[in-house]
């Protein structure tokens, strides 16, 4: 082991504050760096240069003198980018493509990087705090392995996750939407498809941004391969004019719930 690497390995752990939790004990910082080494973990100096160089270029694409594009963007345009990598990075999951995925997972790590990059700028947090805060949490939710549980299985594991979950969120204050249960990450019309069915189930009242009247005349009008033709023509014309249709959609949607939450709120408060 040369002394470059060992003091590489040592400014790693001064700037990143770096520890390692062995069943519930901290190592000396020499045992440490030694054991990183040996192990061959040395390529993890080049990872965390890796990280920091794609920041520093986020940052110069965002600064003065940086990339039109980039600088125009905000968290809500990006939202379709998003959408589309991991998509493109499902595709070489499914297929096992090795070189192609690492390609996509760098991608996908641009996302993250922009979207903190645009938090940081605003004020909120960094990338620093994104990499913390789920570093905590795999750590909190792990007490198997960096604290004294011990677990015999994987189904063990699983139970002892949502029991964790379940104890966190049971401080923090309970959503009361009328919509609460439905999946967060649905497709953007799969999405509007269900808040819609979720008014008509309950029979909930709506705001003006919805004209029930409107809807039910469609409706009696619509098949099939009409509602393909009037979807697809939609498509094309937000193409055409530059418009996301999937974030529209889904910020239409949420629009059209915050909507019916209030008006619940105040028909029970006249009651």
């Amino acid at each position: 082991m040369t002394l470059r690497l060992w003091n590489q390995a040592n400014r790693l752990v001064e700037e990143i504050g770096l520890t390692i939790v062995a069943r519930g004990r901290l190592p000396r910082r020499g045992v440490f760096i030694r054991e990183l080494l040996w192990c061959g973990w040395g390529g993890l100096i080049g990872g965390v240069n890796g990280i920091k160089n794609l920041l520093e270029t986020m940052a110069r694409l965002r600064g003065p003198g940086g990339c039109p594009w980039d600088i125009e963007q905000d968290h809500q345009s990006l939202a379709q980018c998003l959408v589309d990598e991991c998509s493109e990075l499902l595709e070489t999951i499914d297929k096992l493509d090795m070189d192609h995925m690492r390609e996509e997972l760098g991608d996908v790590l641009l996302q993250v990087v922009f979207h903190a990059q645009l938090a940081m700028e605003a004020g909120h947090f960094d990338f620093d705090a994104v990499a913390a805060e789920i570093n905590e949490k795999l750590v909190r939710r792990h007490p198997h392995v960096f604290g004294d549980v011990d677990l015999s299985d994987s189904e063990a594991v699983l139970k002892q996750w949502d029991e964790i979950k379940a104890t966190e969120k049971a401080g923090k204050p309970e959503s009361v939407s009328q919509f609460k249960d439905l999946p967060p990450a649905l497709p953007a019309l799969l999405f509007a498809y269900d808040v819609f069915k979720q008014i008509k189930k309950k029979a909930l009242p709506v705001g003006d941004s919805v004209d029930m009247g409107a809807i039910e005349a469609m409706a009696a009008e619509l098949d099939e391969e009409a509602a393909g033709h009037i979807l697809f023509e939609i498509a094309a014309a937000c193409r055409l004019k530059g418009i996301d249709p999937e974030s529209a959609l889904r910020r239409f949607a949420r629009r059209v719930m915050e909507e019916t939450d209030e008006r619940v709120k105040v028909v029970s408060s006249e009651e």
